[in-house]
């Protein structure tokens, strides 16, 4: 699969009414009245679009939205830093493990 199958299946986005709730607390949209919209728009305009197994990662201005690849749901979004700021405790917690 390559970007184009996100690509053209853009009108196939959506999420869940909790996925919403997610989305708008983890990015701070506040009063965004369409936070699918608001996605998709991003990932017409993305920088980096990559699939790692069953996800799509999106990455847009300071965000990284996932999507699942199999049915295009939105699952979740983060702002740049907290995802790396994910990544450095998941890599610090394996470190420990050793």
């Amino acid at each position: 699969m390559n970007v184009n199958d996100l690509l053209n299946n853009i009108d196939k986005i959506h999420t869940t009414q909790l996925g919403v709730g997610r989305i708008k607390k983890n990015l701070s949209l506040g009063d965004t009245p369409d936070v699918v919209q608001w996605c998709k728009d991003k990932i017409l305009n993305a920088k980096k679009i990559t699939r790692r197994g069953k996800n799509w990662y999106v990455s847009a201005d300071d965000a990284i939205i996932t999507i699942n690849a199999g049915s295009y749901t939105i699952i979740t979004a983060h702002k740049v830093a907290a995802t790396l700021a994910i990544q450095n405790e998941m890599n610090e917690s394996k470190a420990s493990e050793i």
